[in-house]
């Protein structure tokens, strides 16, 4: 039912962000501005799963759509600073995948319609449901259905030119790694979304034990500190939150700091 769709990176100037992503080797293009909602975008492709560097445009009208979780996340976060903040899941039946939630016991936010003028002057639409877990501090997936198809998307995209090849690599999104507590958040998820289940074993560089959670389009990975390192500081830090991101298909190994976030580069074997 459901794909992998976007991490939501929260950053102060997303044009900004694109110049840290270049010096990295990753392209990232201009996504425009959700007037409705005061935010602005900048968002980097890998086929059809992406990151969105989301900022606050317009501050006055973002506190006025306060009611939009995400709105109301990207106020609250960032006045402590930039990082990843969030993912979407991907999918073509909003309102059967609500329901199937709520029947589990999770309350639903939404439906919110959103749309943004991209700098073309063309309006992209979509609809928004959030899914909210009474005793959850990480965020939970908000779920996304595109006015288009999956087909349809990717098309437009590549006519578009925002579909671009990456200098450090064939680069395919691999993992979304989250800060946790411990690995129940990992179970909620699992059954909450109907996720596969993956490996679990222990991160001696992120002094974690780390459970996979498997989805088309890029799998998630739930790391909890076994002690002092990455990830109890950033837990520390920031909370239960995306920290890392993953990509294969790199030229070579790397590890980059971007604006809150881990980025890892990884060759193929």
């Amino acid at each position: 039912m459901y794909a992998f769709d976007h991490l939501v990176h929260l950053v102060h100037d997303p044009k900004k962000a694109m110049e840290a992503l270049r010096k990295c080797g990753i392209q990232a293009v201009e996504g425009g501005s959700h007037s409705d909602w005061g935010t602005f975008n900048t968002l980097c492709y890998f086929d059809l799963s992406y990151i969105e560097y989301l900022g606050v445009e317009n501050p006055a009208v973002a506190e006025k759509a306060r009611d939009n979780p995400l709105v109301h996340q990207a106020l609250e976060d960032l006045a402590h600073g930039e990082g990843p903040a969030r993912i979407a899941l991907r999918t073509d039946n909003l309102e059967e995948a609500s329901r199937l939630l709520e029947e589990q016991g999770w309350r639903m936010n939404g439906p919110f319609p959103g749309r943004r003028i991209r700098p073309d002057g063309s309006v992209l639409r979509w609809t928004l449901m959030f899914p909210e877990w009474p005793d959850g501090e990480l965020p939970p997936p908000f779920l996304i259905q595109w006015e288009q198809t999956d087909e349809e998307r990717r098309r437009d995209l590549q006519l578009r030119k925002a579909m671009m090849p990456h200098p450090a690599g064939d680069l395919r999104l691999k993992h979304i790694a989250f800060t946790v507590q411990n690995l129940g958040r990992a179970a909620e998820w699992e059954k909450g979304f109907g996720l596969r289940p993956g490996k679990e074993y222990v991160d001696m560089e992120l002094n974690a034990v780390c459970r996979e959670l498997k989805l088309m389009g890029g799998h998630l990975l739930f790391c909890a500190p076994i002690g002092d390192g990455p990830v109890q500081r950033i837990l520390q830090k920031r909370g239960e939150r995306p920290f890392l991101v993953s990509f294969s298909g790199a030229e070579r190994d790397e590890d980059w700091s971007i604006l809150g976030g881990i980025y890892r580069l990884i060759r193929d074997p």
